[in-house]
């Protein structure tokens, strides 16, 4: 062979290699990658080809599947009491992707997840239409629709968190306002993707689409003054609930001539740390975290969660208790203000730790994963997360907490029959100079007759439309609190 014709013979040799590792990299490398590739129309297709698995509260499902009547999807998701639901399922779109829950646990949900593997070589070999798992929640329906009602009739934005202390469920998470996951489940670009842009907040300015109980952050106000006086306990700053504190009035912060307010007329003067929480004195509590310093406040607040995601699955934001401030910056942060900031997931967390005698249980919300033949899949097993308090102080607490109820600021949150209730109400500032309407806050946690505590409750309320001197954790939230607590303890008779 000439030199020419052995040039042209290698090049068409070293093309015919390349092409060769190009389609086993394509085929065994990246075919997985290329298979579940977003782009990849064929897995939107796979993924709605047959019915989509059930989303379960309470045993009964709160989604379903339908036929589309157009393009190549077959089935579409429908939603039971979407709105409701809507910060528990997220969405399930054929143009819009998914979200929350549906999209976590997709692969159970289409049937597509590798430990369905067996139950699919069955169905293929009997002939059965391949189907999704479902997904069975912690979730308490009576508790969810006490929880959503409740924010829906206050009107304005908020969001409920509801927690079983001893284990950590989820059993009520509503946020309002919302929207229904129904309304853009196809692909329709007249009705779905209509529905879908005026959902979205350049578009909507109430941000029906926020999950507010676990993606925003608020102030918490007064409420976090349970948190300070865990912090004092633990610290042995006081060690009981009905000695005097040392707390002048005016009390002046550190570094500053600046007195750290009351909110109006009450006695704080050297009160005991139980008085204090009842009347919520500023002072007291602003005093105490000076006292203790950053360090040890941010201790304890990292205890009860604060600067870490929680994922419930469902990721909620970090809540903030900040590092590196000086005296007056606790002070102010150890009442709620100044850069705390928390989810209402984390002070329903702070609520239950209490409750739980110092231990806090690791929430979350997906009980179990089930094949379509209801076989379990998967068991969420209930995890402690931290030991906050002790079982000592956590009772002193508890008493404290509990005075707030039975002749303090959390008077509404009552339910009677046996059942003892402890909270803490807050007012948190709003805006800049505090011009803006403030949040109203309650959390709290329900104790029946033979000790136990079935519930712990947060409750925040944004209400941009109440005239602010009707504006109180006290008066707004606190009767949702109590209304979610009644409702899981009347459906455990």
């Amino acid at each position: 062979m000439n030199k020419p014709l052995r040039r042209i013979a290698i090049f068409c040799g070293l093309l015919v290699l390349a092409l060769l590792i190009r389609d086993n990299w394509l085929q065994y490398v990246k075919a997985d990658t290329l298979r579940t590739d977003s782009a990849n129309r064929r897995v939107t297709i796979e993924r709605y080809a047959n019915p989509r698995g059930d989303i379960i509260v309470d045993g009964n499902p709160i989604t379903g599947s339908v036929e589309s009547k157009h393009g190549d999807f077959k089935y579409k998701r429908t939603y039971k009491d979407g709105p409701m639901w809507a910060p528990v399922t997220g969405y399930s779109s054929q143009a819009f992707d998914s979200s929350q829950l549906e999209k976590l646990n997709d692969g159970i949900l289409t049937g597509n997840d590798d430990r369905l593997f067996f139950r699919n070589t069955l169905d293929m070999i009997t002939g059965k239409q391949k189907q999704g798992g479902n997904v069975v929640t912690t979730l308490n329906a009576a508790a969810q629709k006490a929880a959503f009602n409740g924010l829906r009739e206050r009107g304005g934005k908020g969001a409920v968190v509801a927690l079983e202390p001893s284990t950590g469920k989820i059993l009520a998470l509503a946020s309002y306002p919302s929207y229904d996951p129904s309304s853009f489940a196809g692909n329709s670009t007249t009705t779905d993707a209509k529905a879908w842009n005026a959902l979205q907040k350049k578009n909507n300015p109430a941000d029906p689409m926020l999950n507010r109980a676990l993606r925003e952050t608020y102030p918490p106000g007064s409420t976090f003054k349970v948190v300070t006086a865990a912090a004092a306990l633990e610290n042995g700053l006081y060690t009981d609930a009905t000695s005097p504190t040392r707390s002048p009035l005016p009390w002046i912060m550190p570094g500053t001539t600046t007195p750290l307010k009351n909110e109006g007329n009450i006695a704080c003067k050297n009160v005991s740390m139980e008085e204090a929480l009842r009347i919520s004195c500023n002072s007291v509590f602003g005093k105490i975290g000076a006292d203790l310093g950053n360090d040890k406040m941010l201790a304890e607040a990292k205890k009860f969660g604060f600067d870490s995601e929680q994922f419930t699955p469902v990721r909620s934001n970090a809540s903030v208790f900040s590092d590196h401030m000086n005296q007056s910056q606790t002070a102010l942060s150890s009442i709620g203000q100044y850069n705390t900031a928390a989810t209402p997931l984390q002070m329903a967390m702070i609520a239950s730790a209490v409750a739980n005698d110092g231990k806090l249980m690791k929430p979350y919300m997906v009980d179990e994963l089930q094949s379509s033949n209801l076989d379990q899949v998967a068991k969420t097993e209930p995890k402690e997360m931290s030991r906050p308090l002790s079982p000592k102080n956590a009772q002193i607490l508890q008493q404290m907490m509990e005075t707030v109820v039975t002749k303090g600021t959390g008077t509404k949150a009552q339910i009677g029959g046996g059942v003892t209730v402890g909270g803490k109400t807050g007012t948190a500032q709003h805006g800049v100079a505090n011009s803006a309407n403030p949040y109203a806050w309650f959390i709290s946690y329900a104790k029946l007759s033979d000790g136990s505590s079935p519930v712990a409750v947060a409750v925040v309320i944004e209400d941009e439309s109440a005239h602010r001197d009707d504006i109180s954790g006290g008066g707004l939230a606190a009767p949702i609190a109590k209304n979610v607590m009644k409702a899981v303890i009347d459906s455990k008779k």
